[in-house]
């Protein structure tokens, strides 16, 4: 199976839901529920429990990422989305999006850089655009963690293209 089918399937993101982990919930704090209207319209809740966080793919990741997938690509849409959530000093690979990536930074303190750009800060409240088919990386800082929602669009199946890792001593000169 080729990477990007596999983030594409990875890399969704948080709509509406509660955080839990508890694994006594009940059936319908446990499972998506499908409900119909009167009109025949079906709304869906994707519970937190049916979506449980995973460790990001060292090919993709530096350092301990995790990624909690929210929703993916539905019906004519091909938008996906994913929490993701970086320990201090992690960071994505290099990568791009067909179509771009928006990321909103949930908490903490982290840093962005599309190539030939510098290192910018960001921090909780902060959204990035980072335009089709652009070369960027992403993470938290050394000293903080960060999360973020990412979103993103899929062309011809793919959402990203991951190239190589961020070097420790590119990814240490930090924002300048």
């Amino acid at each position: 199976m080729k990477l990007s089918a596999v983030i594409a399937c990875t890399l969704p993101l948080l709509a509406c839901t509660r955080e839990s982990n508890d694994a006594t919930a009940a059936p319908s704090e446990a499972a998506d529920v499908r409900s119909i209207a009167a009109d025949g319209a079906v709304m869906e809740v994707s519970r937190s429990a049916a979506r449980p966080p995973a460790r990001g793919p060292d090919a993709w990741f530096t350092g301990a990422v995790t990624i909690t997938p929210l929703f993916n690509p539905k019906g004519q849409s091909q938008v996906g989305a994913a929490l993701v959530r970086f320990e201090p000093g992690a960071r994505t690979a290099w990568h791009k999006h067909p179509l771009g990536q928006r990321l909103v930074v949930l908490e903490g303190s982290g840093w962005t850089q599309v190539e030939g750009g510098p290192i910018e800060a960001i921090h909780a409240g902060d959204v990035i655009w980072c335009p089709p088919d652009v070369r960027h990386w992403h993470g938290a800082t050394p000293a903080s963690s960060m999360a973020h929602i990412a979103v993103q669009e899929a062309e011809n199946g793919s959402p990203v293209e991951w190239m190589e890792h961020v070097p420790d001593d590119h990814y240490a000169k930090g924002p300048q």
